[in-house]
Protein backbone atom coordinates (compact mmCIF):
# COMPACT_ATOMS: atom_id res chain seq x y z
CA UNK A 1 0.00 0.00 0.00
CA UNK A 2 3.06 2.30 1.01
CA UNK A 3 4.36 1.84 -2.39
CA UNK A 4 1.12 2.76 -4.19
CA UNK A 5 0.96 5.91 -2.14
CA UNK A 6 5.03 6.59 -2.86
CA UNK A 7 4.18 5.91 -6.79
CA UNK A 8 0.77 9.01 -6.23
CA UNK A 9 3.02 10.84 -4.59
CA UNK A 10 5.55 10.80 -7.17
CA UNK A 11 2.74 11.52 -9.96
CA UNK A 12 1.85 14.21 -8.02
CA UNK A 13 5.07 16.22 -7.94
CA UNK A 14 5.70 15.40 -11.38
CA UNK A 15 2.17 16.62 -12.31
CA UNK A 16 2.98 20.07 -9.98
CA UNK A 17 6.14 20.66 -11.22
CA UNK A 18 5.15 20.27 -14.98
CA UNK A 19 2.35 22.91 -14.55
CA UNK A 20 4.91 25.37 -13.02
CA UNK A 21 7.37 25.41 -16.32
CA UNK A 22 4.01 25.21 -18.39
CA UNK A 23 2.77 28.94 -16.63
CA UNK A 24 6.66 30.20 -16.80
CA UNK A 25 6.54 29.01 -20.66
CA UNK A 26 3.12 31.51 -21.04
CA UNK A 27 4.10 34.65 -19.15
CA UNK A 28 6.48 34.74 -22.34
CA UNK A 29 5.81 37.29 -24.97
CA UNK A 30 7.55 37.94 -27.68
CA UNK A 31 7.11 40.34 -31.10
CA UNK A 32 5.61 39.04 -34.29
CA UNK A 33 6.78 35.74 -34.87
CA UNK A 34 10.11 34.98 -33.38
CA UNK A 35 9.15 32.67 -30.64
CA UNK A 36 9.81 29.08 -31.65
CA UNK A 37 8.35 25.73 -30.27
CA UNK A 38 9.47 22.33 -31.56
CA UNK A 39 7.54 19.45 -30.37
CA UNK A 40 9.67 16.04 -31.42
CA UNK A 41 8.23 12.59 -30.73
CA UNK A 42 10.64 9.68 -29.40
CA UNK A 43 10.52 7.86 -32.88
CA UNK A 44 11.78 10.81 -34.67
CA UNK A 45 15.69 10.99 -35.46
CA UNK A 46 17.29 14.03 -34.08
CA UNK A 47 19.30 14.57 -37.16
CA UNK A 48 16.01 14.71 -39.21
CA UNK A 49 15.50 17.12 -37.23
CA UNK A 50 18.40 19.01 -37.49
CA UNK A 51 17.67 19.22 -41.32
CA UNK A 52 14.47 20.87 -40.58
CA UNK A 53 16.22 23.57 -38.18
CA UNK A 54 18.84 24.13 -40.90
CA UNK A 55 16.14 25.09 -43.33
CA UNK A 56 14.14 26.99 -41.16
CA UNK A 57 17.48 28.95 -40.44
CA UNK A 58 17.82 29.66 -44.28
CA UNK A 59 14.16 30.40 -45.22
CA UNK A 60 14.38 33.04 -42.11
CA UNK A 61 16.74 34.70 -44.15
CA UNK A 62 13.96 35.81 -45.90
CA UNK A 63 12.42 37.74 -43.17
CA UNK A 64 12.10 41.28 -44.21
CA UNK A 65 12.75 42.69 -40.64
CA UNK A 66 16.12 42.68 -39.29
CA UNK A 67 15.16 42.50 -35.87
CA UNK A 68 13.19 39.93 -36.51
CA UNK A 69 15.22 38.02 -38.81
CA UNK A 70 18.10 38.06 -36.09
CA UNK A 71 15.49 36.76 -32.99
CA UNK A 72 14.33 33.78 -35.09
CA UNK A 73 17.74 32.61 -36.56
CA UNK A 74 19.29 33.47 -33.00
CA UNK A 75 16.58 31.01 -31.77
CA UNK A 76 17.24 28.40 -34.21
CA UNK A 77 20.72 28.29 -33.48
CA UNK A 78 20.37 28.04 -29.79
CA UNK A 79 17.88 24.84 -30.73
CA UNK A 80 20.54 23.22 -33.00
CA UNK A 81 22.78 23.84 -30.56
CA UNK A 82 20.57 21.96 -27.65
CA UNK A 83 20.01 19.15 -30.02
CA UNK A 84 23.26 17.89 -30.06
CA UNK A 85 23.28 17.03 -26.42
CA UNK A 86 21.42 14.17 -28.14
CA UNK A 87 22.36 10.67 -29.92
CA UNK A 88 20.07 9.05 -32.68
CA UNK A 89 16.64 9.73 -30.76
CA UNK A 90 14.99 11.81 -28.13
CA UNK A 91 14.55 10.79 -24.73
CA UNK A 92 11.20 8.48 -23.93
CA UNK A 93 8.06 10.28 -24.65
CA UNK A 94 9.96 12.48 -26.53
CA UNK A 95 11.22 16.47 -26.13
CA UNK A 96 10.05 19.78 -26.37
CA UNK A 97 12.46 22.96 -27.27
CA UNK A 98 11.17 26.68 -26.73
CA UNK A 99 13.75 29.24 -28.19
CA UNK A 100 13.22 32.81 -28.84
CA UNK A 101 13.79 36.84 -28.13
CA UNK A 102 11.16 36.98 -25.05
CA UNK A 103 9.84 40.89 -23.89
CA UNK A 104 11.89 41.76 -20.64
CA UNK A 105 10.06 45.08 -20.35
CA UNK A 106 11.75 48.72 -21.04
CA UNK A 107 11.62 48.06 -24.21
CA UNK A 108 14.29 45.48 -23.76
CA UNK A 109 14.29 41.18 -25.05
CA UNK A 110 16.34 38.37 -23.78
CA UNK A 111 17.09 35.10 -25.38
CA UNK A 112 16.37 32.22 -23.91
CA UNK A 113 15.99 28.48 -24.32
CA UNK A 114 13.85 25.48 -22.53
CA UNK A 115 14.28 21.68 -22.98
CA UNK A 116 11.15 19.74 -21.51
CA UNK A 117 12.31 16.05 -21.45
CA UNK A 118 10.27 13.23 -20.97
CA UNK A 119 6.55 14.96 -20.27
CA UNK A 120 4.06 12.75 -18.75
CA UNK A 121 2.75 11.50 -22.08
CA UNK A 122 4.62 10.70 -25.36
CA UNK A 123 4.44 13.09 -28.01
CA UNK A 124 1.79 12.27 -30.85
CA UNK A 125 3.96 13.85 -34.34
CA UNK A 126 6.64 16.62 -34.74
CA UNK A 127 5.62 20.24 -34.94
CA UNK A 128 7.64 23.08 -35.49
CA UNK A 129 5.47 26.51 -34.27
CA UNK A 130 6.39 30.06 -34.35
CA UNK A 131 4.51 32.81 -33.03
CA UNK A 132 4.29 35.71 -30.41
CA UNK A 133 3.83 32.72 -27.72
CA UNK A 134 5.31 29.67 -27.03
CA UNK A 135 2.91 26.78 -28.09
CA UNK A 136 2.04 25.29 -24.64
CA UNK A 137 -1.40 23.68 -26.01
CA UNK A 138 -0.93 20.35 -25.90
CA UNK A 139 1.31 20.06 -22.62
CA UNK A 140 -1.69 21.63 -21.08
CA UNK A 141 -3.69 18.75 -22.29
CA UNK A 142 -1.54 15.75 -20.97
CA UNK A 143 -2.47 17.95 -17.62
CA UNK A 144 -6.14 17.42 -18.04
CA UNK A 145 -8.03 14.30 -15.78
CA UNK A 146 -8.56 11.96 -18.63
CA UNK A 147 -10.46 9.14 -18.47
CA UNK A 148 -8.90 5.54 -19.29
CA UNK A 149 -10.47 2.69 -20.55
CA UNK A 150 -9.80 -0.77 -21.12
CA UNK A 151 -10.04 -1.05 -24.76
CA UNK A 152 -11.18 -4.64 -27.05
CA UNK A 153 -11.66 -4.86 -30.43
CA UNK A 154 -11.82 -7.60 -32.03
CA UNK A 155 -13.80 -10.15 -35.21
CA UNK A 156 -12.96 -13.68 -35.91
CA UNK A 157 -9.19 -12.85 -37.45
CA UNK A 158 -7.64 -10.54 -35.35
CA UNK A 159 -8.00 -9.00 -32.09
CA UNK A 160 -6.42 -5.58 -30.55
CA UNK A 161 -5.98 -4.86 -26.65
CA UNK A 162 -5.13 -1.61 -25.12
CA UNK A 163 -6.31 1.60 -23.88
CA UNK A 164 -8.15 4.75 -24.24
CA UNK A 165 -6.63 7.77 -22.49
CA UNK A 166 -9.12 10.91 -22.63
CA UNK A 167 -9.51 10.60 -26.85
CA UNK A 168 -5.75 9.27 -27.33
CA UNK A 169 -5.71 5.02 -28.06
CA UNK A 170 -2.88 3.17 -27.35
CA UNK A 171 -2.60 -0.26 -28.83
CA UNK A 172 -0.28 -2.63 -26.28
CA UNK A 173 -1.00 -6.25 -27.77
CA UNK A 174 -2.79 -8.12 -30.52
CA UNK A 175 -3.44 -11.35 -31.91
CA UNK A 176 -4.29 -13.19 -34.97
CA UNK A 177 -7.10 -16.51 -35.00
CA UNK A 178 -6.70 -19.80 -36.54
CA UNK A 179 -10.44 -19.91 -37.31
CA UNK A 180 -10.94 -21.71 -40.55
CA UNK A 181 -13.08 -20.00 -43.02
CA UNK A 182 -16.83 -21.30 -43.32
CA UNK A 183 -16.24 -22.95 -46.33
CA UNK A 184 -14.73 -26.70 -45.44
CA UNK A 185 -11.92 -28.51 -47.09
CA UNK A 186 -12.35 -31.52 -49.03
CA UNK A 187 -12.78 -34.60 -47.32
CA UNK A 188 -14.37 -33.02 -44.07
CA UNK A 189 -17.58 -33.72 -43.04
CA UNK A 190 -20.06 -30.85 -41.99
CA UNK A 191 -20.19 -31.55 -38.81
CA UNK A 192 -17.33 -32.47 -37.90
CA UNK A 193 -16.20 -29.28 -39.81
CA UNK A 194 -18.43 -27.66 -37.77
CA UNK A 195 -17.27 -28.51 -34.28
CA UNK A 196 -13.40 -28.11 -35.22
CA UNK A 197 -14.55 -23.90 -36.22
CA UNK A 198 -15.98 -23.46 -33.21
CA UNK A 199 -13.59 -25.15 -30.94
CA UNK A 200 -10.67 -22.43 -32.52
CA UNK A 201 -13.37 -19.64 -32.35
CA UNK A 202 -13.60 -20.28 -28.68
CA UNK A 203 -10.04 -20.70 -28.07
CA UNK A 204 -9.60 -17.48 -30.03
CA UNK A 205 -12.16 -15.59 -27.57
CA UNK A 206 -9.62 -17.52 -24.64
CA UNK A 207 -6.36 -16.32 -25.70
CA UNK A 208 -8.51 -12.18 -26.04
CA UNK A 209 -9.85 -12.60 -22.66
CA UNK A 210 -5.94 -13.58 -21.20
CA UNK A 211 -4.61 -11.04 -22.80
CA UNK A 212 -6.93 -8.25 -21.24
CA UNK A 213 -6.94 -10.12 -18.34
CA UNK A 214 -2.94 -9.99 -18.38
CA UNK A 215 -3.15 -5.88 -19.42
CA UNK A 216 -6.03 -4.47 -17.60
CA UNK A 217 -6.04 -6.99 -13.68
CA UNK A 218 -2.85 -4.79 -12.36
CA UNK A 219 -4.68 -1.62 -13.65
CA UNK A 220 -8.24 -2.66 -12.65
CA UNK A 221 -8.54 0.24 -9.44
CA UNK A 222 -7.74 3.05 -11.63
CA UNK A 223 -10.18 1.75 -14.74
CA UNK A 224 -13.05 3.89 -15.78
CA UNK A 225 -14.27 0.76 -17.54
CA UNK A 226 -14.10 -1.69 -20.69
CA UNK A 227 -15.06 -0.72 -23.94
CA UNK A 228 -15.24 -3.92 -26.22
CA UNK A 229 -15.83 -2.83 -30.03
CA UNK A 230 -15.93 -5.37 -33.08
CA UNK A 231 -19.34 -7.21 -35.46
CA UNK A 232 -21.90 -7.35 -33.78
CA UNK A 233 -22.42 -11.04 -33.16
CA UNK A 234 -18.35 -11.96 -32.78
CA UNK A 235 -18.61 -8.94 -29.93
CA UNK A 236 -21.52 -10.36 -28.03
CA UNK A 237 -20.36 -13.75 -28.21
CA UNK A 238 -17.54 -13.15 -26.71
CA UNK A 239 -18.73 -11.16 -24.06
CA UNK A 240 -21.40 -13.68 -23.63
CA UNK A 241 -18.61 -16.50 -23.13
CA UNK A 242 -20.40 -18.45 -25.80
Amino acid sequence: MSTDADEQAGDDRQKYEFKKVIEELQEFEGSGTQLVTIYIPDDKQVSSVVEHVIQEHSEASNIKSKQTRTNVQDALTSIKDRLRYYDTFPPENGIVIFSGAVNSGGGQTEMITRVLESPSEPIQSFRYHCDSAFLTEPLENMLLDKGLFGLIVLDRREANVGWLKGKRVEPVKSASSLVPGKQRKGGQSAQRFARLRLEAIDNFYQEIAEMADELMVPKRHDLDGILIGGPSPTKDEFVDGD
